[in-house]
């Protein structure tokens, strides 16, 4: 007690220096954390992700896309459960601006069971399964723009040429907080009908088929038995787990992801540097003292303990800080990106994984730092300590 009393002491003696070292280690660690944060929402598509759900998608690339056709064939292939499939539409909502959120045609009947994640009301599904013109909306994406049930919403194609309109019937909430609540579903038949009368050339194709299989541990079979059953086709397939195909989305942007780390460890070396010369100029400035405490009697042990007590409790208070910091600091980052945020990073939080990291740099910080004053008040031999007197 009366140990941890002289470092609170030691600790408040340049009251100046030290909360200027703690607001500096807070600012450094809340950059930290919002880094992580960042990197930890470019990869929320993959937290996402399920083990038993396949991606099969055109093997030249995703802008190719597969024949309708295709689908009673992978259903009929063994360890496949289920098979739903998808189109990008690609629409313009309002202006180019307002129209970054993903928009997908979807099977209806078969969307929801493959993505029980996106909970939707029984109500709201069956409603939606019925009308043809009827779309459904995430969350996030209906509060973005105040839609409601019922309400009607125009488009302008870009890829699928024409005007196209929409009735909201569903809007559905993510089971987990890791769910993109920021999605467009709409019926992929409206979409194929009208292609029908419009741009024949364009109909009967989807995106890309989700296929769910019946053990997960099959996953890499029943994909191997896919691709192989559509070789040397006009439009060959490429399967892989829903956890690659959103990873390979990442791999575009990985250059970025590279820069953010190492910039995330500059922070934590500038820390150290700053904590560093703080403790370093603490050490100079009482090696009297410390001879004069082994004189009385004083061993190492109390000055290890009094000057790493002291560098953890500056580093401890900033890092403190720094995660209170970061939470204002994701909710200021979030609305200056505005309406791209949505498209970009579907889910934005502080994790609390985060928060355990930025607390452990801090600790990892402080120790770091005393490493070296508690060395030179250890050597350091009290006649030497004793000539700075006076």
């Amino acid at each position: 007690m009366e140990l941890f009393r002289l470092i609170l002491k030691n600790t408040l003696r340049h009251p100046l220096r030290s909360i200027l070292t703690v607001f500096g280690i807070a600012i450094a660690i809340s950059a930290f954390g919002l880094i992580r944060t960042v990197i930890g929402a470019w990869y929320s598509g993959v937290d996402a992700s399920a083990p038993n759900r396949l991606i099969t998608r055109n093997a030249v690339s995703l802008g190719f896309s597969l024949p309708l056709s295709y689908r009673e064939a992978i259903r009929g292939i063994p360890g496949v459960a289920d098979v739903s499939y998808a189109s990008w539409f690609g629409g313009i909502y309002i202006d180019e601006k307002h129209s970054q959120f993903p928009q997908f045609a979807v099977d209806a009947t078969t969307w929801y069971e493959i993505y029980p994640e996106f909970q939707l009301p029984p109500e709201q599904e069956a409603v939606f399964k019925q009308q043809r013109n009827a779309a459904v909306a995430g969350r996030k994406l209906a509060e973005r723009f105040s839609w409601k049930v019922g309400d009607t919403i125009q488009m302008r194609g870009m890829i699928f040429p024409g005007e196209w309109e929409f009735v909201i019937r569903g809007i559905y909430t993510g089971e987990r907080k890791s769910t993109d609540e920021t999605q467009f579903h709409f019926h992929y038949q409206y979409l194929d009908e009208k292609l029908r009368q419009t741009a024949p050339f364009q109909a009967g194709n989807v995106g890309w088929y989700v296929v769910k299989v019946q053990n997960p541990k099959q996953a890499a079979e029943v994909a191997e038995a896919i691709d192989r059953r559509f070789k040397n086709s006009l439009a060959e397939t490429l399967t892989e787990t829903e956890r690659a195909f959103v990873l390979g989305f990442i791999s575009m942007s990985e250059t970025i992801l590279v820069a953010l780390r190492i910039i995330s460890m500059v922070i934590i070396g500038v820390i150290l540097l700053v904590l560093s010369n703080t403790m370093a100029m603490t050490a100079r400035e009482r090696l009297s003292e410390y001879a004069v405490l082994k004189t009385l009697g004083f061993g190492a042990r109390h000055l290890i303990v009094l000057i790493i007590g002291e560098s953890l409790l500056i580093a401890l208070t900033g890092g403190l800080l720094g995660i209170l910091i970061t939470y204002p600091a994701a909710n200021g980052f979030e609305r200056a990106m505005g309406d791209a945020m949505g498209a970009i990073f579907p889910a934005f939080d502080v994790a609390t994984s985060t928060q355990i990291i930025c607390a452990l740099m801090a600790v990892i910080v402080g120790l770091a730092a005393s490493a070296f004053p508690t060395w030179r008040a250890v050597q350091v031999r009290i006649v030497d300590g004793l000539r700075r007197v006076g």
